[in-house]
């Protein structure tokens, strides 16, 4: 009330404003502009489950928002409060001041919990098992129980019982996957690597996990039969399809047996402007992916007046990926690209005059580096001679680069 009463008493007084000077003037102007821009943004900051205008509807957050802030900038902007302009004067000088001690403070404050934070990404199923669960979490407050429909804490179980059922159909793929991919059928273990004794307790042992792994297996899918034919257990279980299209493709990029099965698909495709740097690409592009989703997710999550999780969330599925993505993906793809780099893309007459084909792999080329000393490879070819030597495969002689 009080803040309404000091904007009424600023209204009343603007018939006086011309007898004032212009610089005394301006500055009412700009006081007053930025107690209305305060009354403006109120509906925004409103307690309960969601803002004022989330609650009014997505239309009219929409229309309030293009009519409203474009008015307030620019009556802030030509109106800027003194001590506004002074502090953007000072800002500069105290950021120079002040930035380094600030720094290495912060430096020293975070050291342990960056520790903390490196351990805990380096243990990959604890890590990745957080992240997918935070990551559902997400989901069933904002696909399911907000957009999805109205606030229903019985969905929020959906996302323990999808991530229970990705689970179960991730273990089947690597089981079948481990069947088409085993060499070794025998059932008996040699006592040495040359040697036909055999071993009697490695073999036994040998069969009973072979025989686990198979009854395991038989389990796991029966069970999933019979949740689904019977329905035990699933009545607050309705997943939409956009919940399930989001969560499955979530899980997929962030579950080992298929992020393994992702390098080999991106070979297939063949892209040239990888360069048979697939196998660097590929995690990358899975990060970027998952990082994607759950900054949009977040983000809708606070527009929902939900910050303390969505800050929660946030923080595991965005920020500790995006920073392990720079400290170990991006670092290792920006590594082989500075390396590959080095040697410039040869043009297609240049290719052409060399008959199309690599000297290393004989094979024809369409894209291609060359070297300093002028002979031309394919990218992948030219990896795999720097990875054993520093020299040219054809003349021999060590790679010198001019800058």
């Amino acid at each position: 009330m009080g803040m309404i009463t000091r904007v009424r008493g600023r209204l009343r007084s603007l018939h006086t404003l011309p007898k004032l000077d212009e610089k005394v003037r301006d500055e009412k102007i700009a006081e007053t502009v930025c107690l209305l821009s305060v009354l403006f943004l109120l509906p925004y900051c409103s307690r309960g489950h969601a803002p004022l205008l989330v609650s009014l509807g997505s239309w009219f957050l929409t229309t309030y928002s293009f009519l409203v802030l474009p008015i307030l900038i620019s009556a802030n902007y030509k109106y800027p409060v003194r001590w506004l302009r002074h502090i953007i004067r000072k800002l500069p000088g105290m950021a120079k001041k002040y930035s380094r001690p600030t720094w290495n403070l912060i430096r020293k404050v975070y050291a342990p919990i960056d520790r903390c934070e490196k351990s805990f990404m380096k243990m990959k199923n604890i890590s990745n098992l957080a992240t997918q669960l935070v990551f559902f979490m997400l989901c069933d407050r904002v696909l399911l129980c907000s957009f999805g429909g109205h606030h229903c804490p019985q969905k929020k179980v959906t996302g323990l019982y999808s991530l229970m059922f990705y689970n179960v159909i991730a273990y089947c793929v690597s089981y079948i996957k481990e069947l088409i991919e085993k060499e070794d059928w025998s059932i008996t273990v040699n006592m040495t690597q040359h040697s036909n004794i055999k071993h009697l307790a490695m073999s036994a042992t040998k069969i009973v996990l072979e025989w686990t792994k198979a009854v395991t297996f038989i389990i796991t899918v029966t069970f999933m039969l019979l949740v689904f034919g019977l329905e035990q257990g699933l009545e607050h279980y309705r997943p939409t399809a956009l919940y399930t299209f989001v969560t499955w493709t979530y899980y997929m990029c962030t579950e080992k047996v298929f992020v393994d099965l992702f390098l080999p698909t991106l070979l297939l495709l063949k892209v040239k402007s990888l360069e048979a740097l697939e196998q660097f690409y590929a995690p990358v592009f899975l990060r970027f992916y998952t990082i994607g989703w759950a900054v949009l997710m977040a983000i809708c999550l606070m527009l929902l007046g939900q910050f303390h999780f969505a800050f929660f969330a946030f923080y595991i599925t965005v920020y500790l990926k995006v920073k392990d993505t720079i400290f170990n993906c991006l670092r290792t793809l920006k590594r082989e690209q500075a390396m590959l780099g080095q040697f410039r893309c040869a043009t297609f007459e240049e290719i052409e005059n060399c008959d199309d084909v690599c000297a290393v792999c004989l094979c024809p080329m369409e894209r291609a580096r060359v070297t300093p000393c002028q002979h031309m490879f394919h990218a992948s070819c030219l990896r795999e001679c720097l990875n054993n030597s520093n020299n040219c495969p054809i003349c021999k002689r060590e790679y010198v680069f001019v800058h």
